[in-house]
């Protein structure tokens, strides 16, 4: 199964609630921090939703 690895660039300051909250339930609590995350439809829709503030690679 692939994988997702998740690093968030932009500060959540400012932000919409709804986009604080898939933050930090994806894991990522400040600049820079990184997680991997399985890639499935529920990671990807969060994702979408917050894709102005991270980048995203797949990991093997």
């Amino acid at each position: 199964m692939a994988q997702l690895k998740i690093t968030l660039t932009h500060s959540v300051t400012h932000r919409l609630p709804k986009q604080r909250k898939i933050v930090k339930a994806i894991g990522l609590h400040r600049i820079n921090s990184t997680v991997v995350k399985p890639d499935n439809e529920a990671t990807r829709g969060a994702l979408l939703k917050i894709a102005h503030l991270i980048k995203v690679e797949q990991v093997k």
